[in-house]
């Protein structure tokens, strides 16, 4: 897989963000390991904790179609440079990666940088 192209959909899918509290839109894009791609908006509501980080968007997404292994999670903000994933979206990354490490690809100055998830959360929790 090319990773530009999954962080274009990224780009196309943080268009679709809906953030009207924040005005911070993110987009993601995910690589299932089938090999399907499912992307996902940042979605914000006026009772915050109701809120959805694009990242866990695309993989609900993603797990809702049947897959339970992600390879790849890219990330994109118009916002901010080299954008990141919180928390929350690393231990559902952790929980969905399964033998293979999840790789997540960021771009900062139009260069993808590309890390494993040990790289976010070294000692994520799994039952």
């Amino acid at each position: 897989m090319d990773y530009h192209e999954l962080m274009n959909l990224a780009k196309d899918a943080s268009k679709q963000s809906y953030s009207p509290f924040s005005r911070f839109a993110v987009g993601a894009a995910v690589l299932a390991k089938s090999g399907k791609i499912y992307t996902g908006c940042n979605v914000e509501n006026s009772s915050f904790g109701m809120t959805i980080c694009a990242e866990r968007c695309a993989i609900f997404k993603a797990v809702s179609e049947g897959e339970r292994e992600i390879l790849a999670v890219a990330i994109y903000s118009p916002n901010s440079d080299d954008c990141n994933p919180c928390g929350a979206c690393r231990q559902v990354m952790y929980e969905f990666q399964g033998d293979n490490e999840v790789e997540i690809i960021t771009e900062s100055l139009s260069n993808l940088n590309i890390r494993k998830l040990s790289e976010y959360l070294p000692y994520g929790f799994k039952i």
